[in-house]
């Protein structure tokens, strides 16, 4: 099916228009039926997923019959009622039962595919839901299903469509950055909110949000000129605009001259267009654990959870740490035995670099490092920096450094340097995923917001890492630092690794 994204011709200015015009065109019945205006490529993926879900859960199931129970069809479920039922058919019930709380449970639903781990949470709940009907269900009818074929189908089934999933995923955002397979969204609010959001779609270009214009209040129609996005129209105009448009999805901002009353108004004239409606909130940078909805009295209200720094997750983070930290320096010995022989051979000096970093709250600490520069590289660290023009900037990175060395440049390459940092984990000075330590007159060019890095523990790799290493700016880099420090979870950590991994093999952006 042919997808098309190009931005409809836009009509006459809308403020050349009169404002009883306008006003005829929007005022219509309201409470009209709801058909949603779909984008066009977004039933054709859906399917893709489905036969994507049926394909490998197919497989997995009768792969588990084959290895547990064998290619035997005639081979039947044990069970003390007086019923034969083969396995093959089992299995093409489970399937069919599978594919159905896949879809029961809106794991294709267009608000979780493509980013986040909604989608990839609402696969596993709905597997193992239905691994527990199943074997609730085998013990009120007897059935008594070899333990080797569903204890082995359900994991793997999980872990499969999970990778399946992700890498529609990377097809799908693949086809956005080539301006394809897009969702058209409107902004309403205030100019400095609709900027706002406009830079948080901007930086997250993979959602596929296409900002087709702004309406704001009429107040800022006349400097609508100096905002990223083209102003459309005012608050009264939304639903007009959105037909007009073809929009799939109008963002509330946030305005002071968009009262409640005027928000359920535009709420209804968008019935009748079928166009979905939401509301993007004033904080940012906050992870869907910490976030909860309480409807009151028909008032939707927002709980954040504050940071947890403390307690059970910090415990287990620490042991996890310890554990990991030993078994990489088991597994990694030789290469750090080979790395060491390398420094020593290649520049006079000590093979350790040993240098003062701040930890936890403001603590420091000695960090551990194989040495890559030559002998005196920090005194001439001021001089390189000033020359660069970077002297007050908290990231002290030198472009084309000259005191690396040869060798020291390949081992910072593939982050082989870092590897004594797992002594400082062990140590309980450092974590392996977190902000990087910096030094004592970095961390004294913070800010408000950078000093919250310090509310972790720094880590050998972290968000920033993965995201671009130094290629990013120190902007960003706080701006991911703050987003790991403030939402961390042992699930996040296990995501950065295995991006880590992928980052030190394209040896991207490291200096």
């Amino acid at each position: 099916m042919a997808v098309t994204t190009e931005r409809p011709r836009l009509a006459a200015a809308p403020n050349v228009r009169t404002r009883s015009a306008r006003r005829v065109r929007d005022e219509q019945p309201i409470g009209l039926p709801i058909r949603r205006t779909k984008p066009a490529w977004e039933k054709a993926f859906q399917r893709r997923l489905v036969v994507s879900d049926f394909v490998i859960l197919t497989l997995t199931l009768f792969a588990a019959q084959a290895v547990w129970i064998g290619v035997d069809t005639t081979h039947q479920v044990d069970t003390t009622l007086p019923l034969a039922i083969p396995y093959s058919a089992a299995s093409v019930v489970l399937l069919g039962l599978w594919m159905g709380a896949l879809k029961v449970l809106g794991t294709r639903s267009p608000r979780v595919i493509g980013s986040g781990f909604a989608e990839y949470s609402s696969i596993a709940n709905a597997s193992f839901r239905l691994f527990g009907l199943v074997a609730i269900g085998a013990l009120l009818f007897q059935f008594l299903p070899a333990r080797g074929y569903i204890v082995s189908a359900f994991p793997i089934g999980v872990l499969l469509l999970t990778a399946s999933r992700w890498a529609w995923r990377q097809w799908l955002r693949g086809k956005r950055r080539s301006g394809r397979y897009l969702v058209r969204v409107l902004l309403v609010g205030a100019p400095s909110s609709v900027e706002h959001l406009h830079q948080e779609f901007a930086r997250r270009a993979y959602l596929g949000f296409e900002i087709v214009g702004a309406c704001l209040p009429p107040r800022a129609m006349e400097n609508a000129h100096e905002l990223p996005v083209d102003g459309l129209g005012s608050f009264e105009d939304v639903a007009v605009i959105a037909r007009r448009e073809r929009v799939h999805v109008v963002a509330l901002a946030g305005s002071e001259d968009l009262p409640p009353e005027s928000v359920r108004r535009i709420g209804w004239r968008l019935e009748s267009t079928g166009v979905d409606l939401m509301v993007a909130p004033a904080i940012t940078e906050v992870a869907g654990t910490r976030i909860h909805t309480r409807p009151v009295g028909g008032l939707p209200l927002m709980y954040v959870d504050s940071p947890s720094y403390e307690g059970g997750k910090k415990t287990a983070k620490s042991v996890l740490d310890f554990g990991l930290a030993w078994l990489a320096i088991i597994l990694a010995s030789p290469l750090m035995i080979a790395t060491a022989i390398g420094v020593k051979l290649t520049s006079p000096g000590p093979v350790l670099f040993r240098q003062q970093r701040i930890g936890l709250n403001g603590k420091a600490f000695d960090v551990f490092k194989f040495r890559s520069m030559r002998i005196g590289a920090d005194a001439e660290l001021a001089e390189l920096l000033k020359q660069q023009g970077t002297a007050d900037t908290p990231l002290f990175k030198v472009d084309n450094d000259p005191r690396i060395t040869r060798f020291g440049a390949f081992i910072r390459k593939y982050s082989l340097d870092e590897l004594p940092q797992f002594f400082n984990v062990v140590r309980g000075e450092m974590s392996i995923v977190g902000p990087r330590p910096q030094r004592a007159e970095e961390v004294a060019l913070y800010d408000n917001a950078a000093g919250r890095r310090l509310l972790v523990k720094p880590g050998i790799t972290g968000l920033w890492q993965v995201s671009g290493r130094s290629d990013l700016s120190w902007e960003d880099t706080v701006r991911l630092d703050l987003y790991y420090a403030e939402n961390w979870s042992l699930l996040d950590d296990f995501v950065i690794l295995l991006w880590t991994v992928k980052t030190v093999l394209q040896s991207r952006g490291a200096r």
